[in-house]
């Protein structure tokens, strides 16, 4: 009797509990929502997409939307003010809208009080609709809230870029891009690759910098024929992408000086294709430019070539001292390797690397290498990495683990600066069963093997025959390394300490260079200090 007695006064009280929780929620005004009344409040009152090329679409933006009364809210209209016509589109917290197109409107979005939403923005922009003759056109709309006495607008600017697009075929039926096929490996007969991309045709093979570049696979130049790239030409690369100079091909990149260092308007610019801020200094967006075995007489002038995997690699030519000749010319931000050479020969002055995910420059494989007044920095920061910021080998060893060397003919440094953040900026790793010859003049490099670790030889820097007049582990006080400023303070360690040698009078932002020339790509400057 007591238990059904319980049992009774439990559902009795639940069936109360029940009863005053739905009289309390039919009397609750909190979910009559009330038209909106011009009141609402934006995160920003433009929504800027920075720049895209046309027809290619953006990065999404957002923009949030505040509801900061004390009552429920019900905006019966979110648009674009161009409608089904705009060439934007919106994602209104998570609702895609009504009309033929959707993301172009929206109907009564409800917002609680003291709430927000978010509105989510992207384009694609085709210039041809916009102007028939233009290279950049700035495209705007604008977000309409409500209408009447009601409507508040949020405005949308995007700067659009037309572009020469450069891309390998694709099959419609099968979906197979296309590849390239050519001499490999030197035999004199044509080898199917799995790199996709497409060979310029010769209507191709001189970048103007009249419109920018936008690369999707490799753009391969062919056997016989030479890529021109002009001054002041812009080349950006698709994720994978990149540029290859096959056997008996050429590249000739003919920058010049700029007098704005901001926007470089003399350098040949080779980048990824995404021109949001918040790319600016990714890593790896794109491949590499790849002088292949058998290319010949390439040359780099007043280059800028950033955030790809490998800057410049380049192969084989060990002999020929016209593979490549690098001069005033920047490389950043390469996820693995600044500049690769693989048993190759190249000649650079007045270079700069830096911030590179392994090493910023790299002879492997011997080679022949000679530098004059550049800075091999690297002060990579997105995690630890293993490798030095320069690396001379003469051998490789393959998937088998077997053992191949190459001999390195020379290796010679002047006037060069190696820093960066780790202890040790240099390793010389030889096979003594090939040759390796090497020699740092007035050099500034960073070597600091508290461990004693090296030994042997090559790391005798006693030896004039190898190291001469050449500095250890004295900080020149770059600019900010961090971000790419390698320039040098007049009483750096490495003012005034260099030698004349070399084809250039002046360093790479076209400075003459004293009498006594200072080590690295930079002649010293006052460095102004910053106002609080």
């Amino acid at each position: 009797m007591k238990v059904y007695f319980y049992k009774m006064k439990r559902q009795l009280q639940l069936l109360l509990s029940l009863t005053i929780l739905i009289f309390w929620s039919s009397c609750r005004k909190d979910f009559e929502f009330s038209p909106s009344n011009g009141t609402l409040q934006f995160s920003k009152d433009t929504v800027y997409l920075d720049t895209v090329f046309t027809n290619i679409g953006s990065s999404t933006y957002n923009l949030k939307v505040y509801n900061k009364s004390n009552k429920d809210i019900v905006i019966p209209s979110v648009r674009l003010s161009q409608g089904q016509n705009s060439m934007y589109r919106l994602n209104v917290d998570g609702i895609t809208g009504s009309g033929p197109q959707q993301g172009k409107e929206f109907e009564n979005i409800e917002l609680l009080a003291k709430d927000s939403m978010y509105i989510f923005i992207e384009t694609t922009i085709d210039i041809e609709t916009l102007a028939a003759s233009a290279t950049q056109f700035l495209y705007t709309d604008a977000i309409e809230f409500d209408s009447g006495e009601n409507e508040q607008k949020v405005e949308l600017v995007t700067l659009v870029k037309d572009a020469v697009f450069i891309y390998p075929n694709k099959d419609e039926t099968t979906g197979v891009i296309e590849t390239l096929t050519f001499d490999v490996d030197g035999d004199g007969t044509e080898d199917e690759t799995t790199i996709q991309g497409r060979f310029l045709t010769d209507t191709e093979l001189t970048f103007t910098n009249e419109k920018p570049y936008v690369i999707y696979g490799y753009a391969a130049v062919n056997n016989g024929h030479t890529l021109t790239i002009d001054a002041g030409a812009r080349v950006h690369f698709h994720a994978n992408s990149g540029l290859l100079v096959t056997g008996g091909a050429s590249l000739e990149v003919n920058g010049l000086p700029s007098i704005d260092q901001d926007l470089l308007e003399g350098e040949v610019i080779f980048e990824g294709d995404r021109l949001e801020p918040g790319f600016e200094d990714v890593p790896g967006q794109w491949q590499t430019i790849w002088l292949f075995n058998g290319s010949t007489g390439n040359t780099i002038n007043h280059a800028t070539i950033r955030n790809g995997t490998i800057g410049v690699l380049s192969d084989g030519n060990l002999d020929d001292p016209t593979k490549l000749s690098i001069t005033n010319s920047q490389i950043y931000n390469s996820s693995n390797f600044g500049i690769l050479g693989r048993g190759t020969s190249i000649n650079g002055e007045n270079i700069v690397v830096n911030n590179c995910g392994q090493t910023s420059f790299a002879g492997t494989y011997g080679g022949a290498y000679n530098f004059v007044h550049s800075t091999f920095a690297n002060y990579w920061n997105n995690s630890f990495r293993q490798f030095p910021a320069v690396l001379l080998n003469n051998f490789i060893v393959d998937q088998d683990n077997a053992t191949f060397t190459n001999p390195l003919n020379e290796a010679n440094f002047t006037n060069c600066i190696i820093y960066g953040s780790e202890n040790i900026e240099m390793v010389l790793d030889e096979d003594s069963s090939d040759s390796f010859n090497f020699k740092f003049t007035n050099c500034l490099i960073k070597f600091d093997d508290f461990n004693g670790t090296f030994t042997g030889l090559n790391y005798d820097f006693n030896n004039v025959a190898l190291y001469e007049n050449t500095i250890f582990n004295l900080d020149p006080d770059f600019l900010d390394a961090q971000n790419n400023k390698l320039n040098i303070p007049e009483g750096s360690p490495a003012d005034n300490k260099g030698i004349i040698f070399g084809n250039l009078s002046t360093d790479i932002l076209n400075t003459t260079r004293g009498a006594i020339p200072d080590i690295g790509a930079y002649e010293s400057v006052v460095f102004e200090e910053e106002e609080d």
